[in-house]
């Protein structure tokens, strides 16, 4: 059997409702409380979406990490304002986030596909971003469920798992 390096999927539930979890994900304001420093989304004018509004399509994003040096460019893709939710990422990579009520629970399925298959792609994103995602579910699930922020935010930690 062969790897496939060019998607992978990643689930994890989350006992809160669909629409708080949405949010989650949509808003600025929310999405910063577990998974970024900073989130912005302009529309096709370069205007600033205010931060407690759901972002929709054919907005842009500007995010940050605490203590990286990166800033993530991409764009929303789709946002039906319920449970589905894509963006690029790391390049031209897809990120489908798909939200389903089980219960008391919202299963929050993560999927990265279009990866490139070169060797730097493979190690970076398809093993990076798998990584990342894990930890930041798990962080998600934490600031929802029990107002846990799992993230370290300390510049003399700088390096430790995040």
């Amino acid at each position: 059997m062969t790897q496939d390096w060019t998607s992978f999927t990643t689930k994890i539930a989350v006992k809160s409702s669909l629409n708080t979890v949405y949010n989650a994900w949509t808003k600025s304001s929310e999405i910063e409380k577990w998974f970024l420093e900073t989130c912005t989304y302009k529309d096709r004018q370069n205007n600033i979406l205010n931060s407690n509004e759901n972002v929709t399509s054919d907005y842009v994003y500007e995010w940050t990490w605490y203590l990286f040096e990166i800033l993530e460019k991409g764009k929303i893709t789709q946002a039906n304002g319920k449970d589905f939710f894509q963006f690029t990422f790391a390049g031209d990579c897809l990120v489908d986030i798909q939200l389903k009520e089980i219960g008391e629970n919202i299963l929050v399925t993560l999927k990265q596909h279009n990866i490139p298959t070169d060797e730097k792609s493979k190690f970076n994103i398809r093993i990076g971003c798998l990584q990342g995602w894990t930890f930041y579910l798990l962080n998600l699930k934490s600031f929802y469920e029990t107002g846990y922020d799992l993230r370290n935010k300390d510049p003399e930690l700088k390096g430790v798992n995040n």
